[in-house]
């Protein structure tokens, strides 16, 4: 593969973790009602989980036989997803009563939920580990460059649209907390099926 047929298969994975539908979107999303920059914040937390997912499973690969984790990764994301569904619904604003929260806070609270994020562990150990052997650096460059498009271009979107229509913000909180509680279960099930 010569350098930009690497570069264009980077981002095509980058966009490929971050654009679906998911509890991460669903949490962006929701941050990006109040303001654009928690919305930012949001993801870089997500993105910076993803540089530390990626880091271990590169790192663990050679070390550790990663077969059995399915089940208790499935489990963890289950609980986080449902803690996290949980205080959106209860934490769901009138249109006009939007604070920004702090950046640090946002952001700890963004990373946390992305390293016990059930399908970005699994894409890691999945399709991350799978193109480490493809492409390297370059690879990796325009995977992550597609996720920093994402995690800004997104959280501007949603905004854009909340503030030409402000009662989107309850809209966009009641349905990313609904998205996020059936990750929940979607979660658990497979945590108990396997």
């Amino acid at each position: 593969m010569n350098v930009g047929a690497v570069a264009l298969f980077g981002l095509a994975l980058g966009f490929s973790l971050t654009v679906p539908p998911g509890p991460m979107n669903a949490l962006i999303a929701s941050r990006a009602a109040r303001s654009v920059r928690d919305g930012v914040v949001t993801g870089l937390g997500a993105m910076s989980s993803d540089a530390i997912l990626g880091a271990a499973v590169f790192l663990l690969r050679s070390i550790v036989d990663l077969g059995g984790v399915a089940r208790p990764i499935y489990a963890l994301g289950a609980g986080v997803m449902a803690f996290l569904g949980v205080r959106l619904l209860r934490a769901a604003p009138a249109p006009d009563v939007a604070a920004a929260a702090p950046a640090g806070r946002t952001y700890l609270g963004a990373l946390g939920v992305g390293l016990s994020n059930p399908f970005q562990i699994l894409w890691w150990l999945t399709a991350g580990l799978a193109s480490a052997y493809l492409g390297g650096v370059v690879l990796l460059l325009a995977l992550f460059g597609a996720i920093g498009v994402w995690v800004v271009a997104f959280p501007a979107i949603i905004h854009l649209g909340v503030r030409r229509a402000p009662r989107v913000r309850v809209v966009v909180r009641y349905v990313s907390a609904a998205l996020v509680l059936v990750f929940a279960g979607y979660f658990l099930v497979l945590a108990v099926v396997g």
